[in-house]
């Protein structure tokens, strides 16, 4: 039977697909059937296989097989992915994506062969990585590389002049948080207030204060904060970071007689979290978690890594 033009150029790329799939012709010592030629013996297809280079002999043996034994073409299939399944191992495992483009090749030719479309054979294998995967990946290796140059540019702000340090802080935290894709917004002025910037983290809109001075922030601070809040939106939240920490009375004082809509950073939390010890949106997430169950208003990020969150 003659091929079409589509089944010709079909087996063409059939044979270059399954060149990895086994040996042309195993090694003296291995087993002979763990090869292209030892099934199309067992199948009593040998005269199809030709000597010579090992992609020619595929195209050779799927061809002949199509053309003039039609009847056995889905056992060659069949065979080809058994055996492949062995010589390949765990080292260099056939996946599922190689099965599903196999099925589409066979599919081209008129085929489907049941065992190959089986859902549970097709869970057993493992499978490459999701695009989406490879792109988080990417995204931890330059985190991975920004992260020390961040740590320093912060420590670097201590050399400057005080009022050239507290804008060159806000920039930083603008950097920071884009860094970890909270759409961070520059310092913008309201009428008869300040607010230092915004980010946006899973679904909540956080208002920024930020601070770098010698003195601890006290309960005034924090209030203030707490009122530009409070007069926008219900849903916004708050974020204060103070570089220096905060006093412990403003704390607890803080955390007493009204509902916490604030989360408190140190510059200690941000030296910690560029140095690796936790992700900028993990602590965010775990702080403000803290504050909903018990309203406190700052725990350190080192003490969030002994708390049992999943």
């Amino acid at each position: 039977m003659n091929l079409s033009l589509i089944e010709i150029q079909t087996i063409s790329e059939l044979a270059d697909f399954l060149y990895p799939f086994l040996p042309g012709n195993s090694h003296p010592f291995a087993d002979r059937s763990i090869s292209f030629v030892g099934i199309a013996s067992d199948l009593g297809l040998e005269r199809f296989w030709t000597r010579g280079s090992k992609r020619p002999a595929i195209a050779a043996l799927l061809e002949g097989t199509l053309s003039q034994a039609k009847n056995k073409f889905c056992p060659l299939m069949i065979q080809i992915v058994t055996r492949g399944l062995k010589y390949r191992g765990k080292s260099n495992p056939i996946t599922k994506e190689e099965i599903e483009q196999l099925n589409e090749f066979i599919n081209k030719l008129d085929f489907k062969i049941p065992e190959l479309w089986n859902p549970n054979f097709l869970r057993s294998l493992p499978s490459i990585k999701p695009e989406e995967d490879k792109v988080a990946t990417a995204k931890k290796e330059t985190l991975k590389n920004t992260l020390p140059l961040l740590l320093n540019e912060l420590l670097n702000l201590n050399k400057l002049a005080p009022q050239e340090r507290g804008y060159a802080f806000e920039k930083f935290l603008n950097i920071l948080f884009n860094t970890f894709d909270m759409k961070a917004r520059s310092p913008f002025r309201l009428v008869g207030e300040q607010i230092d910037g915004s980010i946006e983290f899973e679904g909540n809109t956080y208002l920024i204060e930020a601070k770098w001075q010698n003195a601890l922030v006290g309960i005034a601070d924090l209030l203030v904060l707490h009122g530009k809040v409070v007069g926008k939106a219900t849903w916004s939240r708050g974020i204060f970071i103070s570089y220096s920490d905060f006093t412990q009375e403003g704390l607890e004082a803080f955390s007493k007689g009204r509902p916490t809509n604030l989360i408190a950073v140190t510059g200690q939390d941000l030296y910690f979290i560029l140095k690796g010890g936790m992700p900028l949106d993990q602590m965010i997430r775990l702080k403000a978690r803290l504050a909903a169950e018990e309203g406190r208003v700052y725990i350190s990020v080192q003490e969030l890594l002994f708390i049992n969150y999943k």
